[in-house]
C-alpha cells in the first residue's frame, strides 16, 4: 500500500507540514474537502506525544469540519491545523505570523480561525500577514469569539436529544455533566442552569471549577469520577476520545451530547455500543456546528441575529439524525454520515459544474 492510500489520509485533498527554524514553528494543515467552499477550520496548539499523533489529530479534525459544515449548510469545505509545542513556548507574536506566511501561501484553500490553546490576539498576528483568517474582532471586521454560538448550539442540540428521548425538550430538574470548563464549558453550564438542569462540573484547574461552583444547582466532582456519577445527559465539553475502551462502561446516562470533537474514540464500535444500549448520541460535529455557523456569517456580512437564527437549526439536523439512525436502526453517526455526503454530493457536483461552465440540465 502506498502513501496516498494510507486509511489515515481519508481522501484528504492536501496536507503540508512547515517548520521554521527563527521562531521554533511546526505545524501540519490538513485540507481534507474543498467542494463545497474554503476549508475553514481552526488551529490548536498542543504538546503532542510526538509527530505522528499530530498527525492523526489534524487528519481526523479536518475531515469532522467537511461534515459539520456540510451538516450546517455552509458553503465551505472542511480542514484544521496544528501547532507543535507549549502555548508558553510558541504563542507569540513571530511564531503566529510565521504561520500566517504558511496559511497565505495556500492562496485561501484554507482559511484559519481560533480553537484550543489559540486567542483571538494570534489570529489577529496571523491575519498580519494573511487575509485567510476568521473570527477575528469586531474592531477587525471579524464576529468576535465564537465559544458563545458552540456553547448554545450545543444547549439547543441537548434539549433535541431530550426531546427525542423524553418526549419534551425541557431539562428541569435533569442531571447534566458537563466535563470541561473551557470558554465553550462555562456558557454552556450557564445555559443549563438557567433551564433548570442540576449540573455536575469537573475540570483539571480547580480554579475553573470554583468559578462554576458560584451558579445555581451546580456541583463538583475530581475529573475521574465524572464518568461514574448517575446523570441523565453526559456532556463532554474537553479534548476527544473521552468515550473509550475504559469509560463506554463506566458511564450512567441515557444520552451523550457535548460540544467536544471526536468524543467517540472509535466510531464505529462505541456507536454500535451506544445504540444496542440504547443510549442518544447527539454526533459530535452535528451538536458543535454553533460556532463555525458564526464564523460563516464574515463571508457574507456578520449579523448577530442571523448567526443565532442559523444556530438554532441544529435542532431540527439533530432531529433527522436521530430519526434516521431509529428508522434504519444505524448508529447515529452513521446517520449523520450520510446526511452529510448527500450534500456533499449534491451541491458539491453543482459547484464543480458552475466552475466549469457546463449546464447542470439539459434543454427540453
Amino acid at each position: 500500500m502506498g502513501f496516498f492510500d494510507a486509511p489515515a489520509l481519508n481522501h484528504h485533498e492536501q496536507v503540508v507540514f512547515a517548520q521554521d527554524d527563527e521562531t521554533g514553528l511546526k505545524a501540519i494543515i490538513a485540507i481534507h474537502n474543498t467542494s463545497l467552499g474554503p476549508a475553514l477550520g481552526g488551529c490548536r496548539v498542543w504538546n503532542y506525544d510526538d509527530e505522528a499523533a499530530a498527525l492523526r489529530d489534524v487528519l481526523r479534525l479536518s475531515e469532522g469540519m467537511t461534515y459539520k459544515s456540510a451538516l450546517a449548510g455552509l458553503n465551505l469545505g472542511g480542514g484544521k491545523s496544528v501547532i507543535i509545542g507549549r502555548v508558553r513556548d510558541i504563542g507569540n507574536e513571530a511564531a503566529f505570523r510565521a504561520f500566517g506566511r504558511l496559511v497565505d501561501s495556500l492562496g485561501g484553500r484554507y482559511v484559519a480561525a481560533e480553537d484550543v490553546n489559540t486567542t483571538p490576539q494570534m489570529m489577529e498576528w496571523v491575519h498580519e500577514e494573511t487575509d485567510y483568517v476568521a473570527g477575528l474582532s469586531p474592531d477587525l471586521g471579524g464576529s468576535g469569539d465564537p465559544s458563545p454560538f458552540t456553547a448554545y448550539g450545543t444547549y439547543v442540540g441537548i434539549k433535541a436529544a431530550a426531546n427525542k428521548t423524553w418526549g419534551s425538550d425541557s431539562l428541569e430538574g435533569k442531571t447534566i455533566g458537563v466535563q470541561g470548563l473551557g470558554h465553550v464549558g462555562i456558557y454552556l453550564v450557564e445555559h443549563l442552569s438557567k433551564a433548570g438542569a442540576k449540573v455536575i462540573v469537573t475540570d483539571i484547574k480547580e480554579d475553573r471549577v470554583k468559578d462554576m461552583l458560584k451558579i445555581k444547582n451546580v456541583t463538583a466532582v475530581a475529573p475521574e469520577e465524572i464518568y461514574d456519577v448517575p446523570m441523565d445527559v453526559f456532556a463532554p465539553c474537553a479534548l476527544g476520545s473521552s468515550v473509550n475502551d475504559e469509560t463506554i462502561d463506566r458511564l450512567k446516562c441515557q444520552i451523550i451530547a457535548g460540544a467536544a470533537n471526536n468524543v467517540l474514540s472509535d466510531y464505529d464500535k462505541h456507536g454500535k455500543i451506544l445504540l444496542d444500549r440504547g443510549v442518544l448520541y447527539a454526533p459530535d460535529y452535528a451538536i458543535n456546528s454553533g460556532g463555525v455557523i458564526n464564523v460563516y456569517g464574515e463571508f457574507e456580512g456578520y449579523n448577530e441575529k442571523r448567526s443565532y437564527n442559523r444556530v438554532n437549526h441544529i435542532y431540527n439536523v439533530l432531529q433527522e439524525i436521530f430519526q434516521r439512525s431509529q428508522d434504519e436502526n444505524i448508529p447515529t453517526m452513521d446517520a449523520a454520515d450520510i446526511l452529510a455526503e448527500e450534500r456533499i454530493r449534491k451541491l458539491g457536483r453543482l459547484k464543480q459544474m458552475h466552475r466549469s461552465g457546463k449546464r447542470l440540465f439539459s434543454k427540453i
